[in-house]
């Protein structure tokens, strides 16, 4: 597995949940599961993780046309760009 850990700096008032539809209505091959949080330490932090099956999966996803209008679009609800931290899913466990 691949992908991605971001921490977000979040305008006061904007709504992350508005990005849920729009990706989930890709059915995006390769992707498994994403989580997004804010912290209760700071709740103009948020957090996002991001796994796909696979690292060419994952970028296949990163460098898609509709993935760069979603990034468009969530980075209109940010102050500053995200901070991005691409790796290999060493351990997983749901459930």
């Amino acid at each position: 597995m691949y992908g991605t850990i971001a921490r977000l700096r979040v305008k006061p008032g904007a709504d992350l949940t508005q990005l849920e539809g729009d990706f989930a209505k890709r059915n995006v091959p390769g992707h498994i599961a994403t989580y997004v949080w804010r912290l209760d330490s700071d709740p103009q932090t948020a957090m996002i993780v991001t796994m796909f099956e696979s690292k060419e999966a994952y970028f296949a996803n990163a460098n898609s046309p509709e993935q760069h209008q979603d990034y468009l679009k969530m980075v209109t609800m940010l102050d500053g760009e995200p901070e991005w931290n691409d790796g290999v899913v060493v351990w997983s466990h749901l459930g």
